[in-house]
Order: structure tokens, then sequence, then C-alpha cells
């Protein structure tokens, strides 16, 4: 199952999971036992459901990828430059990484910059368009 999905209403959400206990919640999905020292559930593991995160935050850190990825990382070919983003989600008050949509560079991002979650094509091949989540800007 992908990390991530589009709702039947055409959002997109990342999907994880979240402590019952305690409400840590952990990207990509944890499936053992919630990994929060502070946690008061059961030490022998807590019960994690699914969790859909918020679609928005605020860029905490970005960079360009100017170099193709080594293996397995897959890449288009030839390589295009793109921009990578480390985005703290409002509500989760966590931070997650992600490529920034096409067209942008850092030189169109800041420190603090609103953005929202959307699907973007990683790459194409012969059998299908491989999408990822991405970071699109918005306005405050």
């Amino acid at each position: 199952m992908a990390d991530w999905f589009t709702a039947n209403d055409g959002v997109v959400r990342l999907q994880g999971t979240r402590c019952n206990d305690c409400g840590t919640p952990y990207f990509p999905r944890n499936a053992l036992a919630c990994r929060n020292p502070h946690c008061a559930g059961p030490k022998d593991g807590s019960e994690l459901a699914e969790y859909l995160f918020s679609t928005r935050g605020r860029i905490w850190s970005y960079a360009d990828a100017r170099y193709k990825p080594p293996p397995p990382y897959v890449s288009p070919d030839p390589f295009e430059p793109y921009v990578v983003a480390a985005v703290e989600l409002e509500v989760e008050q966590m931070v997650i990484l992600g490529q920034v949509v096409r067209g942008l560079t850092v030189d169109d991002l800041a420190v603090g910059m609103p953005v929202e979650l959307t699907l973007g094509t990683l790459y194409e091949d012969d059998e299908a368009e491989h999408t990822v989540w991405m970071w699109r800007p918005i306005d405050d």
C-alpha cells in the first residue's frame, strides 16, 4: 500500500498512523508500537490507527537537487534538476520532506512560505506514469 493517496473528493492526503493513546503521528506509517517515550499507553505495544495528515504547512527548509540520485532512487532520463522542501505541517507540527512542483527554483521559495500538498509526476516509463506527493506554494 502506498504512503499517500487521493481521496474521493480529489484532495491529496498523506497517510500514516497515529497512536491511540498519546496521539503521536507517524509518517511513513508505523506498524509496531508507539515510539514516544512519554506515551502512557501499554509498553508492550500501543494501538496504532490509520491517520490522514493535514494538507498545509510552511517551508522549514529547502534545497536544490542538481544531481541525479543514485540507485535505488528513480528519476527521469535525462535527469532534470528539482527542488526539495522540508515542510512543517500546521496541525501535526512535524516536518515532512518532498519535492516542490516543477517549474520552481530555490529563488522562488522562502523559509516560512505557506504550501499545500499536491500530486506530481516523478517519472514516466513505457508502462506507467509514476506519481509522488509534492509541495505547491499558496497564498496565506
